[in-house]
């Protein structure tokens, strides 16, 4: 997976069946799609894979227990199934977890554990387990930490985690195992117009060298995620906006605040959402909020202080340990794409449906916005089925139901960082063996080591200090502290493989550091 391979490919290519732009969870899932179809495919991202949303979730793969509530049966359906498959496509990424809601109130029980058993239904053959009431002594075993008073009991139901930076890079090596061309820092500037008006191609540049092409391709899609207005404009100025963007934040915290392997689901915050307490990677991830965007999109949006103050105070209110700014130990913010009402109006997103839409405009150009993580596979195939149409495409049928992904192993041992890269663990392993000091330990306080930055330059297309430390071993999101001290002994490995100087690694470290900055509470 070396960008300047793929580089030189899109030089030699005249023409790619479907070109993606955007590398987040929907247009890695469309490269994925389409290419193990057997189209010749591009991927093209501004950024790096998973700079934006993708990177920002909730760790969750999910059927969306607040849908049913809301009464959106047919969307919980769907993602329950491509819940399944995920986890049977991606075994080394999604593993099942356990979530506890706890009853303090006596009708709390029956009512969540009907609630439940009717999601477990609806998943039919792709279930990851029953549904069941709790004892109070029984919650207690699974979150130590859960406030103990006037605790009744609680309900378990099964859900899916997962990793969603390193599913991203599992995404794009899957798409290129299976043919594909994908290039992040690769910027598209404008559209191609056929003679008769319609989407002919890209005119893109490598943010890297400035070099510029003008890529042709039988059909676009828009896969950009909170930016799709901004390609849309590029085809038609006058376009109205499709996207309103919803703010999430999530804060990290250390493990003891939950004590246990479960994980702890809030049915109902004072706000009318759910919020989580996810183990990940020995850590917690609490979230999230659901706050309207009024400004243009950003790469980084930044978490308010009144979005924080309100997951620490709504946490607090169930664990015994009340978590405080001081013991965040990451804060991080990602901005839903949700496909906005037309006309727009002031519907709250927590309603606006999370259901896709696939827009087509009159040159051709496919735009795909709305969706989450759990639904990118469904989402990639039905825009795929369009471009077929679109662009007169030999009509291949989508594969990607029962497809084993890169690095497709069972039976990881997920207490171990090494569980993300499945069966490409043994390179890891064979970097050690050339090489002892790749066996070097970046922060005493985690298992992330050498040989795994110079894995992430050699072969997942890591380009800078951030790449590595906010979605190659993640870091940044687990403690944004220890990221910044060990910036610079990354940037050193990164340059000597890439025979960049001291100049670079000071520039690189400098702006890793401005980065992370926003990642931490003072």
């Amino acid at each position: 997976m070396k960008r300047i391979e793929h580089i030189k490919r899109i030089k030699e290519k005249k023409i790619f069946d479907i070109l993606i732009i955007g590398g987040g969870a929907t247009g890695l899932g469309i490269a994925v799609d389409a290419a193990s179809r057997g189209f010749s495919t591009l991927l093209v991202e501004q950024h790096d894979f998973a700079k934006a949303t993708s990177s920002r979730s909730t760790k969750l793969v999910h059927g969306g227990v607040r849908y049913l509530a809301q009464g959106d049966v047919s969307l919980v359906v769907h993602a329950l199934h491509e819940r399944g498959r995920m986890w049977r496509n991606v075994p080394h990424l999604v593993k099942k977890m356990r979530f506890i809601i706890g009853n303090y109130r006596w009708w709390e029980k029956p009512f969540y554990t009907i609630g439940l058993i009717l999601y477990d239904l609806l998943a039919g053959r792709l279930g990851q387990g029953r549904s069941l009431p709790l004892s109070r002594k029984a919650v207690r075993k699974e979150i130590p930490a859960l406030k103990q008073e006037k605790l009744r009991g609680g309900v378990v139901y099964h859900d899916g985690q997962f990793d969603d930076a390193r599913m991203a890079i599992t995404l794009a090596q899957t798409a290129i195992d299976n043919g594909a061309v994908c290039v992040n820092y690769m910027k598209v500037e404008g559209l191609l117009k056929s003679d008769s008006g319609k989407v002919a191609g890209v005119k893109a540049v490598d943010r890297l060298s400035d070099e510029k092409f003008e890529i042709e391709a039988c059909a676009v899609i828009n896969a950009t995620g909170v930016f799709v207005d901004e390609i849309m404009k590029l085809d038609v100025p006058e376009n109205k906006k499709k996207v309103r963007p919803s703010q999430g934040v999530h804060l990290v915290v250390d493990s003891e605040f939950l004590g246990g392997n479960s994980a702890l689901m809030i049915p109902k915050t004072k706000d009318g959402r759910v919020l989580f307490g996810v183990p990940w990677h020995g850590k917690v991830v609490l979230g999230t909020t659901d706050t309207p965007l009024d400004k243009d999109a950003s790469l980084e949006p930044e978490a308010l202080d009144e979005e924080i103050d309100f997951i620490l105070e709504q946490a607090g209110q169930y664990l015994d340990k009340k978590p405080s700014r001081k013991d965040v130990l990451s804060v991080f913010a990602g901005l839903r794409p949700l496909a906005a009402p037309d006309p727009m109006n002031s519907k709250k997103t927590k309603e606006i449906s999370r259901s896709h839409k696939i827009y087509q405009s009159p040159t051709g150009l496919l735009t795909i916005t709305g969706g989450k993580w759990t639904t990118y596979r469904e989402m990639a195939e039905d825009v795929v089925n369009q471009a077929i149409n679109v662009a007169n495409l030999a009509d291949y049928p989508c594969v990607t139901e029962n497809l084993k992904h890169h690095g497709y192993m069972k039976g990881v041992d997920t207490d171990k960082w090494d569980y993300v890269y499945g069966s490409d663990i043994q390179y890891i392993h064979e970097l050690i063996k050339e090489d002892v000091s790749n066996a070097q330990l970046l922060h005493e306080g985690y298992t992330f080591i050498k040989a795994h930055v110079v894995w992430a330059v050699r072969e997942e297309m890591a380009i800078t200090v951030e790449d590595v430390l906010a979605r190659r071993v993640r870091l940044l999101f687990l403690d944004a502290r220890a990221a910044m001290k060990v910036a610079p002994k990354v940037a050193s490995i990164m340059a000597k493989e890439t025979g960049k100087d001291k100049i670079w690694e000071e520039e690189q470290v400098k702006a890793f550091n401005a980065l992370a900055g926003n990642y931490v509470l003072n």
